[in-house]
């Protein structure tokens, strides 16, 4: 299995984004946006503001794009439990 990385675009990155768009003949992505790199190559990204994603069509990318949305996704707020009863305190 090939390790993966999701992780935010840096400016470093703005090449291979721009092959990336060019492989996918699709328009450069904008704002904040995170990149799956696979084997040492970005090989899909998503734009965090629009959503919108790009991706290398001569490799299987499907599962990449799915970790870039599910990475992109606020974490749900996590409800605090309240005990149904009140607890009090029993002697031995």
């Amino acid at each position: 299995m090939t390790p993966v990385l999701v992780r935010p675009a840096r400016d470093v990155d703005a090449a291979d984004l721009a092959i990336l768009a060019a492989l996918d003949s699709a328009a450069p992505l904008t704002g904040e946006t995170l990149i799956a790199v696979s084997g040492g190559e970005v090989a899909a990204a998503m734009s965090i503001d629009t959503g919108a994603v790009i991706a290398n069509p001569f490799v299987p990318t499907a599962h990449l794009v799915e970790l870039l949305r599910t990475a992109a996704r606020p974490e749900p707020a996590r409800r605090v439990r309240t005990p149904r009863f009140a607890l009090r305190a029993v002697r031995a």
